[in-house]
């Protein structure tokens, strides 16, 4: 009798809860405009009661270095860019909806 492969497809990988995750934050701005003070102050807010310490956010001021923006391919501002935990995300805006943040982060599923 012959014998048959089955092909399994490989389940994602759960996120081990106990274990704390990498994030690595990068909000590129444009001077300190009322925009992206506001960026800022939305996602800082948003990450301490979130992501509890755990964040460090870099700020990169493109009327200082506009070289940083073609790294990230950033071609809006204020955005901020998550390069930990993959897959990199990008959220364009000042944001004041926390809930479209957090969808945006992977910190809450769209309802």
């Amino acid at each position: 009798m012959p014998t048959t492969k089955t092909k399994t497809r490989a389940q994602p990988h759960k996120r081990d809860l106990r274990k704390p995750v990498a994030w690595n934050l990068r909000l590129y701005v444009a001077g300190q405009t009322p925009k992206s003070v506001r960026a800022f102050a939305n996602r800082k807010a948003m990450c301490e009661e979130h992501l509890k310490g755990g964040y460090p956010i870099e700020v990169i001021d493109l009327r200082k270095n506009p070289q940083l923006a073609r790294g990230d391919q950033i071609v809006a501002i204020p955005t901020l860019v998550r390069r930990l935990p993959l897959p990199l995300q990008m959220i364009v805006g000042d944001l004041p909806n926390s809930v479209l943040l957090l969808v945006g982060l992977d910190l809450r599923k769209v309802a």
